[in-house]
């Protein structure tokens, strides 16, 4: 069993125990489980009242929110088995989910379709230079993860001390995720394809994708103002 290489990160690995697929496989798989998570939350959005949401205490939502997510992403990042690791996505999915509920609820549905067209759009167009530069998005990913890490810190900061929500915020959040969206399918298609990693790098992309459609709906909220 090649233990360094398939139990570290998945995005690392460079062996693996279980079967490789075709390429069209993979790419299929990975297009299953993504359409799962987005018709997970939009059922939830359908039949979840977003009162029931914001009617819980937020520190106990918090806590819930945060322990599921990182409960799901150690176990579609450290497990070998597919079902194992989609288990793990649905972790993260739910969670996601009630947060798409309550911020989908502020905006009329016209604006959530346009809103889910241009990340479409935007998905697509980072998907293809993910194929075309893989190298380019390596290089840039400590900058991306740097600039995260300061623009939550600055958010939090503005929210709590300052009490306001500047609306550059939102522009520079896009840009991050969409540099998460190349690399994360630059790097998908460099690890060995089986259906476990299908899984794990469909989890990845649908955190950037959901980040990036929850920041652009906020802008367009903006501009409709």
């Amino acid at each position: 069993m090649a233990e360094d290489n398939v139990s570290n990160d998945v995005f690392n690995r460079t062996a693996t125990e279980g079967e490789i697929i075709s390429d069209g496989s993979y790419n299929l798989a990975m297009g299953l489980v993504l359409g799962w998570g987005f018709l997970v939350n939009w059922w939830m959005v359908k039949n979840i009242p977003a009162s029931v949401i914001t009617g819980v205490d937020i520190r106990l939502f918090l806590l819930a929110y945060f322990a599921s997510c990182f409960f799901g992403v150690y176990l579609f990042n450290k497990s070998v088995n597919p079902l194992v690791s989609f288990i793990g996505y649905n972790f993260v999915v739910v969670p996601f989910g009630f947060v798409i509920n309550v911020v989908v609820a502020r905006y009329s549905p016209d604006l959530v379709l346009e809103a889910m067209r241009i990340t479409g759009t935007v998905v697509l167009g980072m998907m293809v230079l993910g194929t075309l530069f893989p190298a380019f998005f390596k290089r840039i990913y400590g900058a991306l993860s740097a600039a995260l890490l300061l623009v939550i810190i600055v958010q939090l900061a503005d929210i709590f001390f300052f009490h306001k929500d500047p609306g550059y915020i939102d522009w520079i959040v896009v840009v991050i995720f969409c540099g998460y969206v190349g690399y994360d399918w630059g790097r998908a298609n460099n690890i060995p394809k089986t259906l476990d990693n299908a899984v794990d790098s469909a989890a990845a992309l649908y955190m950037d994708i959901i980040n990036l459609f929850l920041r652009i709906l906020k802008i367009l909220g903006r501009r409709r103002r």
